[in-house]
């Protein structure tokens, strides 16, 4: 018999927007979200979605009675002050966020956000009561030169600090291979299980509830390929990309994660 995921972590799956979308366009795929993510999925599923800062509002307009939550794809990792084009985690707070990501491999690739910046920032928004999502995850070089571990081992490493906070906020962790985002081409069940069983055990060394900390697996998740990813023991559920625009993918997607 195949290993089953712990049912103390209930699955999560997190549609990121990324820079998408218009007000016009933000309307159907909302509308389509509240037809296609219903009260049954969402019995078994935690779902979120994350839109630009932008549109943070008309998100919350439309999602506050429908079940899903919603948050911000980065944050600041300073609280107030002289830091012009920033967002803080207790401004996220007043728009009714409940998530926020930090790390994606955009943020570390293309703005040169390194380990100690993403977990000052989460440890900005833990403090702020926001669920935190920290993004890792290896380049194909890294891969390719056996360095996968050491990377991961590193990424987690730096969130040690984090602990007291992650005790009374939720801290969620994501394996995203850099080679498979936005690629089209998803990690196998076997390489993300790997991935994810040494993230768990990382955390543990870092002191925080590894047994307790839900752990989502992005890059180029689709509908066919979700089922058995998230069939996995230490796949807790999904960070989704390119899917989560399509409502009805996205929730095909969520529904591979319902609990058996």
């Amino acid at each position: 018999m195949d290993p089953k995921r712990s049912t103390a972590r209930r699955p999560l799956v997190v549609g990121n927007w990324k820079m998408n979308g218009s007000l016009l366009a933000n309307e159907r795929l909302l509308a389509d979200l509240r037809a296609f993510v219903d009260a049954s999925l969402l019995a078994g599923v935690d779902v979120a979605v994350l839109p630009p800062y932008p549109y943070l509002a008309q998100v919350a307009a439309w999602l506050a009675d429908a079940g899903l939550a919603w948050g911000a794809q980065d944050v600041a990792e300073q609280s107030a002050g002289a830091f012009t084009g920033e967002v803080a985690a207790t401004m996220l707070r007043d728009l009714g966020c409940r998530w926020v990501t930090v790390g994606h491999s955009e943020r570390r690739t293309l703005f040169g956000e390194d380990d100690a910046r993403v977990a000052a920032k989460a440890a900005r928004a833990l403090d702020a009561g926001l669920g935190t999502i920290v993004c890792v995850g290896e380049t194909l070089a890294e891969r390719e030169a056996g360095l996968t571990e050491a990377v991961l081992a590193r990424q987690v490493g730096a969130l040690a600090g984090l602990a007291s906070a992650a005790a009374s906020t939720e801290l969620v962790v994501a394996y995203e291979p850099v080679w498979a985002i936005g690629t089209g081409v998803s990690a196998s069940p076997d390489q993300a299980q790997v991935a994810h069983a040494w993230i768990r055990a990382r955390l543990a060394d870092a002191g925080l509830a590894a047994g307790a900390t839900r752990i989502l697996y992005g890059g180029s998740v689709k509908p066919e390929s979700a089922g058995p990813l998230f069939a996995m023991p230490d796949i807790d559920g999904g960070l989704i990309g390119g899917a989560a625009l399509d409502a009805q993918a996205f929730a095909a997607i969520c529904r591979h994660a319902q609990p058996v």
